[in-house]
């Protein structure tokens, strides 16, 4: 006596199933072979175009799944969200340098001596946060991914700070003041 074996109900997957004839012409169609290398070059072409407007969408949204490799795992993610939780001198530097700069082309010397003192001050004040955030970063990767390659994580974090936070990609995931 043979029993047959009954599989346990599904939640429906959502759409209806696709007609043998139309299941068998999606697939010869993606299995077929461009005929030309023009072809298969403007193939190429349209693939790599999906693949960065999915990586544009990513970055955006913070899909990890289609980040770029620079962007991925658990230790570029938990950097980020570390950097953006923070208030970085080093993501002013822009806004500062373009008064500085207006300031040093006055004719007034006294104004452009007051420039180069400010210049120095924010050059020293970037040194020194920046220092404190890889420091403060290594620590926290050390305890939180005791296992995982931290390799470049830290230039990451630096290169993060030195962005304006409306400009960063992928896009902050947490407000300043929360924790990562």
């Amino acid at each position: 006596m043979e029993t047959k074996h009954v599989r346990p109900a599904e939640a429906p997957k959502g759409r209806p199933t696709p007609k043998r004839s139309e299941s068998q012409a999606q697939r010869r169609a993606m299995a077929k072979t461009p005929a030309t290398r023009k072809e298969a070059s403007k193939r190429a072409r349209e693939a790599r175009r999906a693949d960065l407007a999915r990586q544009r969408e990513a970055l955006a949204s913070g899909n990890e799944r289609y980040l770029p490799a620079r962007d991925k795992g658990p230790v570029r993610k938990f950097v980020r969200d570390y950097v953006d939780s923070r208030w970085c001198v080093a993501e002013f530097f822009l806004p500062m340098a373009i008064v500085i700069l207006l300031l040093s082309v006055t004719p007034s010397a006294g104004l452009k001596n007051i420039s180069l003192l400010l210049w120095l001050f924010v050059i020293v004040l970037i040194v020194f946060d920046s220092i404190a955030i890889t420091v403060r970063v290594k620590k926290q990767l050390k305890e939180r991914f005791p296992d995982e390659s931290h390799r470049g994580a830290r230039a990451y974090a630096l290169m993060r700070t030195l962005q304006l936070r409306r400009m960063r990609l992928p896009k902050p995931q947490v407000k300043r003041g929360e924790r990562p």
